[in-house]
Order: structure tokens, then sequence, then C-alpha cells
């Protein structure tokens, strides 16, 4: 876990519990438990610049995953989250960003252990999963009408 944006912990200073809590969450959720993920915590700029290196759209998004290659630490990869986006969006959205925090990072994590959306019934299986890992931590569901992260957020494979 890195924080990078000192945003994230004056905003919520228990960032870095809530991030580790929804991760450890959707591991568990998918039999997973005893696999790595390198969470971070940082800038709409530093997003920016790996939305525009990896997937070629120089843009900040709220969420970007990034799969590891095999490996005998057990590491499924990185998930990076852009402090302004996410914040901007919580407010929009009406929620905590607590909430919103938590639901990304479950997001994040999802597809780092091969989940996406980009059919329906991909998008319908992830919320699902989502929803389940969510209610766990107390979240709502974030999909309700006027809730939910109508963006999906892309993954970076």
């Amino acid at each position: 876990m890195e924080i990078e944006d000192a945003a994230w912990t004056t905003a919520l200073p228990e960032a870095e519990a809530l991030a580790r809590a929804a991760a450890e969450a959707t591991l568990a959720s998918e039999g997973a438990v005893g696999e790595g993920v390198t969470l971070l915590l940082t800038d709409d700029e530093a997003v920016r610049d790996l939305n525009a290196r990896f997937r070629q759209q120089d843009k900040p998004t709220n969420v970007l995953s990034f799969p590891a290659l095999p490996n005998p630490d057990r590491s499924l990869g990185d998930v990076a989250l852009a402090y302004g986006v996410c914040a901007r969006e919580a407010r929009e959205q009406d929620k905590p960003l607590a909430h919103h925090l938590q639901h990304l990072v479950a997001h994040g994590v999802l597809h780092l252990l091969g989940y996406d959306h980009m059919s329906d019934a991909e998008a319908a299986e992830m919320e699902a999963l989502e929803r389940v890992v969510l209610a766990g931590l107390g979240v709502p569901d974030p999909y309700l009408a006027g809730e939910g992260d109508h963006d999906r957020p892309p993954s970076v494979a």
C-alpha cells in the first residue's frame, strides 16, 4: 500500500485501512487469500500519466488495474486510484468518499482476478460480485439509481 497524495488521508484519515479491507474482502470472496495486491492512492496527474502511457488516453480516470505476470510472490498486480477524480465522483453521486474508495478498490481487484465489463453479461457478473463484497463491508449498493459508477472504471491489461 502506498499513499502518494496526502489529499487521501486529509479527506479520509482511514483511507489506508478502508482500501486494505476492500482488497482483502474481494480476494477472500474469490478464494484468493494469500494473493498480493499493491494499492496506490495517488493524484489525478499520476493516474493521467499512467492512463496515457498504458491506455493511450491522456486524461485522469478513477481507477486503473495493472495485472502482474505470474510470479513466485503471488502478486496479482497493482491498483491505482486518483484522488481528485474519486472525490469528485463521490460528491456527484452524493455518497461518502469512503464508500466510493472501497467500491473502486473492489472493482480494481476484481479486474486483477480476471473479471471485466466489456459486455453487458460481464458487467452484470462483475457488479454482482462488487455488491456482495461491499455489503460485507457495510457499503450500500453502488449501482442503485443515481448511485452507480456508470462509467465503469477501465482495466489495463
